[in-house]
């Protein structure tokens, strides 16, 4: 593995974390959470036009850029220093992939295009808090179903020759404003129960959607209803949808350690800035030991999960599966140690902020709340690190290549 970047890659990130700097400071952060889609359209824009930020991991001929998982992740540091609110995660990491992978040709036609553009935003929308099982971040999702019973869930049927879906979607990441919506569904019945994906249009008739209060609100959320709405099967019919979701869950979990990376590295950053310049004593706090120690066990954690996190990138981006050097799938692990180091940097910046960190006005909390939030999402941080420890055999009598 070559831990160089690239001169595109340093490109990438340099463009982007100039204009990130310019159109993403704070007072632009807490005014575009507080609009009713969550983000800035105009930054959105911005990112999709000048920097084609969506299309970056697509292929050329659907109007993406044609770089790799790898690129990607690293453009996602970017966003997670800026905490930048918008729909990048949800289109072109959660969905986008689904699209390309299961997709028939025509589908791929009229979809990738639109979302490589950033013209169209998707969302990927799984019932029940089972984001993490369908994407088998904590557990396999062989036993994974879109249905909780009669009435729970989503249940898709046959009606008139379409697809009709029935039930209701909680904490889908912009649930509430994307154009495009893939759906989890369980069909079949109890003989035959299967899950599948459909693909639902941001005004079809029976939808309704409403933006819930989320802990951390630069991840805006939506509550999707489906009464009876027409939907369109993603791919075909037999196509088995677990193990494509599995393979795009360890690239979400590589995409959002690099993120998290970035928000550790960030919140690090202004710390170390802060106890430079308050003074305590007649002298900088930052010159006392112990504020030097604590802030060196921080920089030490950022740097690992750093490493850990690039590693998860390449792997993905090298055309290896998502899997690791020992065919260990290592998005997961990768992520649970970046959200531990972005958790602990940000109680150590709420800490060392005094007064201050404490209050709504910084922008500690944020940060704080992003790990939180990603971790009620994505984790928690030990069930991911099981699930790590699964693969790799440990304390299961399996066998593990050192």
């Amino acid at each position: 593995m070559d831990t160089r970047l690239t001169t595109e890659q340093d490109e990438i990130r340099r463009t982007l974390r100039e204009l990130l700097h310019k159109r993403c400071g704070s007072p632009e952060l807490r005014t575009a959470v507080d609009s009713p889609a969550g983000h800035d359209p105009l930054l959105w824009s911005a990112l999709a036009g000048r920097l084609g930020l969506p299309g970056l991991a697509l292929p050329e001929r659907y109007g993406g850029v044609g770089c790799s998982l790898t690129e990607l992740a690293l453009a996602c540091e970017e966003t997670g220093r800026a905490l930048a609110p918008s729909p990048l995660l949800a289109t072109s990491v959660l969905t986008a992939p689904l699209v390309l992978a299961l997709g028939t040709g025509a589908q791929r036609a009229e979809l990738l295009p639109r979302l490589a553009a950033g013209t169209l935003t998707a969302a990927l929308a799984v019932p029940g808090p089972a984001l993490t099982t369908a994407l088998a971040l904590t557990c396999d999702n062989g036993a994974f179903s879109a249905g909780g019973g009669r009435a729970g869930g989503v249940q898709a049927r046959r009606a008139d020759g379409d697809w009709r879906l029935y039930g209701q979607v909680d904490q889908v990441l912009d649930g509430h404003s994307a154009g495009l919506l893939i759906v989890a569904a369980h069909t079949g019945g109890f003989a035959r129960s299967r899950t599948l994906l459909f693909l639902v249009a941001g005004d079809a008739p029976g939808l309704v959607r409403a933006r819930q209060t989320a802990l951390d609100a630069t991840r805006p959320q939506g509550r999707v209803q489906l009464r009876e709405v027409r939907a369109e099967l993603l791919g075909e019919e037999g196509a088995d949808v677990l193990p494509a979701l599995a393979v795009l869950g360890d690239g979400v979990a590589a995409v959002l350690a690099c993120e998290a990376v970035g928000a550790a590295e960030r919140v690090l950053e202004r710390t170390v800035e802060y106890v430079g310049q308050r003074e305590q004593f007649g002298r900088p706090v930052g010159s006392f030991q112990a504020v030097k120690h604590r802030l060196a066990d921080v920089y030490v954690e950022v740097q690992a999960a750093r490493s850990a996190a690039y590693h998860a990138a390449w792997a993905c981006g090298a055309g290896a599966g998502s899997l690791g050097a020992q065919g260990e799938r290592s998005g997961g692990l990768a992520l649970a140690q970046a959200l531990e180091a972005l958790r602990g940097a940000a109680a150590e910046g709420i800490q060392l902020h005094g007064g201050i960190g404490f209050t709504w006005e910084h922008d500690a909390q944020l940060y704080f709340k992003r790990a939180a939030g990603d971790e009620l999402l994505f984790g928690p941080v030990h069930r991911l690190r099981d699930r790590a420890a699964e693969g790799a055999g440990l304390f299961a009598g399996g066998e593990v290549t050192v």
